[in-house]
């Protein structure tokens, strides 16, 4: 059993992750864009750059995902998540940009060894501290906090691109 605050959250996003990995490894180019119905929320080339659907309020009904939306998805959360806990600037979500089916994985790869460096350099006192991030300052949610819902909010994602993976599968 883990010691500490901290090895018990580094312990649940290693659970998390070994999940989330069983899925990225087995994902495939033309599962990032295929589409599982009619109404769905995917990455758009612009420019030469991809853009994500986006509304400020939620739609109803809400659009379905495609894996190629989710790892942006993932990609925007985690960076503005890792920027707050690195006392920088939060980057705007336009500044989060999709870098296409070809290197999401490892995109979420890199992002995925960010967080560890500093989920592993959290001291008690750093889990502590109050969290300006994904809630109000006010809030009196802290770091720990924070990295809880790092692991949830995961776990959530996993499953969709997980969902999503089978389900075209058996399309094929």
């Amino acid at each position: 059993m883990p010691d500490t605050p901290r090895e018990l959250l580094r312990w649940q996003f290693d659970l998390t992750w070994s999940l989330f990995e069983y899925h990225l490894e087995r994902l495939e180019p033309g599962d990032f864009l295929w589409e599982p119905g009619p109404l769905c929320w995917t990455v758009w080339q612009e420019e030469g750059v991809w853009v994500p659907d986006w509304a400020d309020t939620e739609p109803d009904p809400v659009p379905v995902p495609t894996v190629a939306w989710v790892t942006w998805h993932i990609g925007w959360w985690w960076s503005v998540t890792l920027d707050h806990l690195r006392g920088h600037a939060p980057r705007e979500r336009e500044e989060v940009v999709w870098p296409g089916a070809d290197e999401a994985v490892a995109w979420l790869r890199g992002l995925r060894s960010e967080w560890l460096e500093v989920l592993d350099g959290l001291t008690a006192d750093g889990l502590d501290a109050p969290a300006s991030f994904p809630w109000p300052p006010d809030s009196g949610l802290t770091v720990a906090h924070t990295a809880a819902w790092v692991n949830a909010e995961l776990m959530k994602n996993a499953a969709e691109i997980g969902q999503l993976r089978l389900l075209r599968a058996t399309e094929n």
